[in-house]
């Protein structure tokens, strides 16, 4: 075999991915009402969703459990060969077996049908075959079917794999949204890494609390103001009233305000040059949302306030930045 330095590699790229794509967009005119019996069967499944599928549609399945799994429906795989020499003990009557193959007769996956049926397990198939083996012994038939694969000699699972995929997101999103799952349901299920720091970790977790936490009265002279920012080292420090409630803030910002301003700074008191109001946050929020604050106001801390605006944090951006938020 040779290979033409001149093939148009991206010609065959394109004719790839405009196959792909009419292979999901008809897809949407394939649904019935099976789809909707295959989300109820596994909303009311008592046990776990088991996602089984032999080659690449044993790849495709894997990632449909993992997904499922991630998003509030509890899933897992199994191999359809391992199955029939012991694995099949993992599959109670209380589980709802979701079956995949492109042909629908697959011999390790059809021969799992009559032990299915014996225990009583629901079966819900995706299939590019209607007409198929797998598709008529389930109680829900999902129709991955595609006019031609992406393969020019129509043999390489391409676009068959790639609509069971997007029918099996299809699916898990369905019935996230069915199950009103949340960001914080999300999170739960990926602790780890970014995504689970920016859904899990709250303001709480990260704020400098107790002696670590810049304040001054009103009325204080500036000099106290500049003095307690150096001492904390967050770049601000709130300004709070004779009950503690937050009136506003004076930052590294207002600092150089003030001296264009301003040529004598020792008789200033800090109400005269602060900013008043000042943004802030409470502690519960999650900390992603103190990064947007941030950003939109383009400002690198925060005070956290209580339920009567008190300071009890503060929240600079280098929390965030270490915590590994942003």
């Amino acid at each position: 075999m040779t290979t033409d330095p001149q093939f148009a590699f991206r010609d065959s790229a394109r004719r790839t991915l405009h196959i792909e794509q009419q292979a999901i967009a008809a897809l949407e005119g394939k649904l019935s009402d099976d789809f909707d019996t295959a989300c109820r069967l596994m909303l009311a499944c008592e046990g776990r969703v088991v996602v089984t599928g032999m080659g690449k549609s044993g790849h495709v399945a894997r990632k449909i459990a993992a997904t499922l799994a991630s998003t509030g429906t509890p899933a897992f795989f199994v191999h359809p060969g391992e199955a029939s020499h012991g694995d099949l003990g993992m599959i109670t009557p209380r589980d709802v077996v979701l079956a995949l193959s492109n042909s629908g007769e697959t011999a390790e996956v059809t021969a799992l049908l009559p032990l299915l049926k014996r225990m009583g397990t629901p079966l819900i198939s995706m299939t590019g075959r209607p007409g198929s083996t797998l598709a008529r012994y389930a109680q829900a038939h999902l129709d991955a079917g595609v006019s031609r694969e992406a393969c020019p000699l129509d043999l390489a699972p391409t676009a068959s794999t790639t609509a069971a995929l997007a029918l099996g997101d299809a699916l898990a999103v369905a019935l996230l949204e069915a199950r009103g799952f949340t960001a914080e349901d999300f999170a739960l299920s990926h602790p780890g890494g970014s995504l689970g720091r920016r859904l899990l970790l709250k303001v709480e977790d990260l704020m400098h609390t107790g002696e670590r936490l810049p304040r001054v009265t009103l009325g204080s002279p500036l000099r106290d103001a500049l003095l307690e920012i150096t001492r904390k080292g967050l770049g601000f420090t709130c300004v709070v009233d004779a009950d503690g409630r937050l009136c506003g803030v004076y930052t590294d910002g207002d600092l150089r305000r003030t001296l264009d301003q301003h040529a004598n700074l020792h008789d200033l008191s800090v109400d005269a040059v602060m900013t008043r109001g000042g943004k802030r946050i409470r502690a519960e929020v999650l900390a992603a949302e103190a990064v947007k604050l941030m950003e939109d106001n383009r400002i690198t801390a925060l005070a956290v306030v209580d339920a009567d605006e008190r300071p009890i944090g503060a929240l600079h951006m280098h929390d965030l930045l270490a915590s590994g938020v942003i």
